[in-house]
């Protein structure tokens, strides 16, 4: 019952405060959901692809929250860049919020010279939240001895918004290394689903990793490749650093990652060039312990499909897949 009570007070807080603002979910299989992270990634993969991504945080407890989110994107010739789609839905405090957004993205494709290109995007969305006021729970429902008995004499206020939110990135890559940054809610919208005001401040992330081959480069060797990657994310107050690594060996992928002073991650995945599947575990080492919360848990599914267009040369951007 007390997390259920804390949760509450946490949700009600971040989306109906003036001085309290939410922050957005984040994925831990980063680079499985590329057009989350940064729009600019649209198209990078040259071929269509679809992912899809399941997150489930701190299990544990009796009101967790459950992100989920579905990708297109595809590289585009005649318009010299990408289109993708993305669309996630959040669920916070078991249901008593639901974010839902569909954002269309494009992304510009400049080859700056041979060894070095350049990706621009932008992403327009539409973002509506909804408020179930029967999860909702008031002091005036309270009996002293009895507990919640009484209809509250609180007077219910709308309960859902709908808004633009816009979004910009870029991503600079060469055969080796990449860096990229994106600035998510520009318009800094009004998210307040109930009387008065409460914006949306905007979300900054900048990231940069490497692709370092190892092993014997014989083209009848398995490729192996250590690829560090750094992440940082800053919205208002609230400042995620994540430092890790992946190793790749052949098809099969495994990283990890330490997320400021709350979470050690683990990465394990296969991608076959068509098919990839990855799980990630979180393991909270903040007070909120492992053994209350359950850490959490995330699974990405990606499909890589065969370009129409054979003769169309596509320089790729090589980062890690999870």
């Amino acid at each position: 019952m007390k997390n259920i009570k804390y949760i509450i007070i946490t949700i009600l807080g971040m989306s109906f405060s003036n001085d309290i603002v939410a922050q957005d979910p984040t994925f831990t299989q980063f680079y499985a959901n590329p057009l989350y992270l940064n729009p600019a990634f649209a198209g990078s993969n040259g071929c269509p692809r679809f992912n899809l991504n399941y997150r489930n945080e701190w299990p544990s407890l009796s009101s967790n929250y459950v992100t989920y989110s579905a990708s297109y994107d595809a590289y585009f010739k005649n318009i010299s860049g990408g289109i993708g789609i993305l669309a996630t839905h959040d669920q916070q405090g078991k249901g008593t919020i639901n974010t839902s957004n569909l954002g269309l993205i494009y992304s510009f494709h400049l080859k700056v010279n041979r060894k070095f290109s350049m990706l621009f995007g932008a992403k327009a969305a539409w973002t509506q939240k909804f408020l179930d006021w029967n999860k909702l729970t008031f002091g005036d429902m309270i009996d002293e001895r009895k507990g919640f008995i009484y209809q509250t004499g609180d007077i219910r206020n709308n309960g859902s918004k709908g808004f633009f939110d816009a979004s910009a990135g870029m991503v600079g890559f060469s055969k080796k290394f990449f860096f990229g940054f994106a600035a998510h809610h520009l318009n800094t919208p009004n998210e307040s689903m109930i009387q008065g005001e409460s914006k949306l401040p905007i979300r900054y992330t900048a990231h940069a990793g490497a692709d370092i081959q190892i092993g014997n480069k014989s083209r009848f060797a398995t490729k192996t490749s250590i690829m560090p990657n750094v992440i940082f994310q800053y919205q208002r107050g609230f400042m995620e650093m994540n430092i890790g690594t992946y190793i790749r060996y052949g098809n099969f992928q495994a990283g990890a990652w330490f997320r400021n002073r709350d979470a050690f991650i683990l990465t394990l995945g296969i991608n076959t060039g068509t098919l990839r599947i990855g799980y990630s575990y979180d393991v909270t080492v903040s007070k909120l312990n492992n053994a209350n919360s359950g850490g959490s848990h995330e699974v990405s599914l990606g499909l890589n499909l065969k370009c129409k267009d054979k003769k169309v040369a596509f320089k790729t951007l090589s980062c890690p897949s999870f």
